[in-house]
């Protein structure tokens, strides 16, 4: 045997001898409890004088008057389960979750599978890798299908099939999706309407065309919505960028940095100026630096100089938001293991 599986052997058993001891002590580690609830609804009557594509309310009712009904589990902390218990032993109100819990015992099994590869890379890490990698995809796939290809695709190409069979909550548009009989009673009616199904009609064919690298032949039809699709991004966002990052950094450049309140006293009206004086030089300074029409010396070189000062500030300060932001994640996962899991820490008294 390897000193590298000896090693990962002695974890294995250490980590096993610790889940026994844990879930033999104390109220146990890594369950999840949900607490029944009832669902009953009736629909209330519409008017007479409602449109025949109006959606119909819905109102809770008790239950013998509920025309649909349906059972709810909601997520409860271990308290509630443990306080119902000892109120009524044997109830069935507030129960333990058998898929919840076995999902929360995958969770931290793929957490300590993306921790093992800062001990070394191994065939536990590949696989979580890969499940993450997937079922992110999948994911955003289904989300995407379910809020962007229903509700705005296919809802306005044919809004009576998606209310019909997948959507029934969805509202139908007042302007008619048939061609005028004619243009001077109708136009009002079918510019909204042809305007809004051309273009999805117009999303639909690019998106085709996009799949259309799928198919062993005219691969090459894919990158003409390619090309549009990089187009269009690219102009919205260079706007996006002049507005918010060029307009706006000018903007505040450009402000007074003398203070306009009256009455301040002089250390007063120095700390008032001082934000404003830093962005000044440090605009200036950055740009000299960048200025390479110049050679940096004397005058021209010294802001230079000051503007990489102001740079390295502004990089620093970005990679230290980034590393706080990945310190808050790692917290995160380590506070679900001791707490979700293992039931070792209890911050927010959810157990007792």
């Amino acid at each position: 045997m390897t000193r590298q599986r000896l090693t990962w052997l002695v974890l294995v058993v250490l980590f096993a001898g610790l889940l026994a001891w844990r879930g033999f002590t104390g109220h146990g580690l890594g369950r999840v409890y949900v607490e029944r609830g009832e669902v009953s609804l009736a629909r209330e009557r519409a008017p007479a004088d409602a449109p025949a594509a109006s959606v119909p309310r819905w109102r809770s009712v008790p239950v013998e008057q509920a025309e649909v009904r349906w059972t709810t589990w909601s997520k409860v902390p271990p308290k509630a389960h443990f306080e119902a218990e000892a109120r009524d032993p044997g109830q069935d109100r507030v129960v333990l979750s058998w898929p919840r819990t076995i999902g929360l015992w995958v969770a931290a099994f793929l957490t300590l599978a993306i921790f093992s590869f800062l001990y070394a890379d191994n065939p536990a890490y590949r696989f979580t890798e890969a499940v993450v990698v997937g079922v992110s995809a999948a994911y955003w796939m289904v989300v995407g299908f379910w809020d962007v290809v229903v509700p705005k695709l296919l809802a306005t190409l044919m809004p009576e099939t998606v209310q019909a069979m997948v959507q029934p909550t969805l509202k139908i548009p007042q302007f008619s999706p048939w061609w005028p009989e004619t243009w001077d009673t109708a136009s009002d009616a079918f510019d909204p309407w042809l305007q809004q199904w051309g273009a999805m009609a117009l999303a639909l064919l690019l998106g085709l065309m996009l799949m259309w690298r799928l198919l062993p032949r005219g691969g090459w039809i894919a990158g003409w919505p390619l090309a549009f699709i990089v187009g269009v991004t690219a102009g919205r966002r260079m706007v996006t960028q002049v507005e918010s990052d060029l307009m706006e950094q000018a903007a505040s450049t450009m402000q007074s940095v003398v203070p306009t309140a009256q009455g301040l006293s002089a250390w007063d009206w120095a700390w008032a100026a001082l934000p404003g004086v830093l962005v000044l030089v440090g605009v200036v300074c950055c740009l000299c630096y960048f200025l390479f029409s110049v050679q940096h010396r004397g005058v021209v070189g010294g802001a230079a100089r000051v503007g990489v000062w102001y740079l390295m500030i502004t990089f620093g300060a970005a990679f230290g938001f980034t590393v706080m932001g990945r310190i808050a994640l790692l917290a995160d996962r380590v506070e679900f293991l001791f707490d979700d899991w293992l039931w070792i820490i209890d911050p927010n008294h959810l157990r007792g």
